[in-house]
């Protein structure tokens, strides 16, 4: 008697991290029981939108959208991208102060991004902007124009913190850096939420089948680093691995304590702020 086994739709980024991640549930590396997932490739900013109607079982969110979504999702404890001393880089054509970088217009990957989050923090200040695809804003930024708009610096997200040199751009501020000298916390960029009507059983086992997946990333690095550098957008092996490296490690596999820590302080000091409306109190898969 063949078992129908539920469908679980599983939504990250297209590029390395996440693929690596991703590579034993996608790859049928490991045995996921009655679920089968089915994995939708898009960038961070549209799972974050495409949240708010909770499409998604499983979906990669970023921690500042994850603040607007929390009567859907609750976190994984699973599946964190934490900037450990580096993170999201404003960039331009030449470097910028603080007081610079707010009376210029900087392309964003998405106003619900952390990455935006955290700039809006480190300029205490609301700025001007151009939402422009992740994948774009390096060349938007060489250029100094999107769309007819002009575009004087960058706000970079995944692989762009390793490959903006080659397009001529110095770095303003690493807001990862920034962001660990103030707290002496890592910054937690993105996350895996999972919808809360699955209840409580199917969320456990969910939550155990992602950390399955990535401990058998970790333990097949070589094997799961090329699949996942089909997704390195201008990056070579060693730059693939460098970022896997960056991204998926010790707080991937869970938030921990620290970690914990680290996403209610910026939940906090983003409704402190103003961008954030409600005081988010994050809910976490034990």
């Amino acid at each position: 008697m063949t078992t129908t086994k539920q469908l679980i739709r599983v939504g990250h980024s297209p590029d390395p991290d996440d693929a690596f991640m991703f590579y034993a549930m996608a790859r049928d590396k490991i045995d996921t029981g009655d679920y089968h997932f089915e994995h939708e490739l898009v960038d961070i900013e549209t799972l974050n939108r495409r949240a708010f109607s909770g499409e998604l079982e499983l979906t990669a969110v970023s921690v500042h959208g994850y603040a607007h979504l929390t009567d859907l999702y609750a976190l994984c404890s699973s599946g964190a991208s934490m900037g450990d001393g580096y993170g999201p880089m404003v960039v331009a054509p030449s470097k910028f102060s603080a007081s610079e970088l707010k009376t210029k217009t900087i392309a964003v990957p998405g106003t619900l991004t952390s990455a935006y989050l955290a700039l809006r923090l480190y300029l205490d200040a609301d700025f001007e902007f151009v939402v422009v695809p992740f994948d774009q804003i390096l060349a938007a930024t060489e250029q100094g124009s999107y769309e007819g708009k002009q575009i004087h610096a960058g706000l970079i997200i995944h692989e762009g913190q390793l490959t903006y040199a080659n397009h001529d751009l110095a770095l303003s501020v690493d807001l990862g850096q920034w962001w660990q000298n103030e707290t002496d916390l890592p910054l937690p960029l993105g996350a895996n939420a999972i919808r809360k009507d699955l209840g409580e059983d199917r969320i456990h086992e969910i939550n155990r089948l992602l950390k399955a997946s990535i401990q058998y990333a970790l333990d097949h690095r070589e094997d799961a680093l090329a699949y996942a550098l089909q997704f390195g957008r201008d990056l070579d092996s060693s730059q693939a691995d460098q970022f896997v490296g960056m991204y998926v490690n010790q707080w991937t596999l869970d938030f921990g304590p620290k970690g914990r820590e680290a996403v209610r302080l910026l939940l906090r000091r983003g409704h402190e702020s103003g961008v954030i409306d409600e005081l988010v109190e994050p809910e976490f898969v034990d």
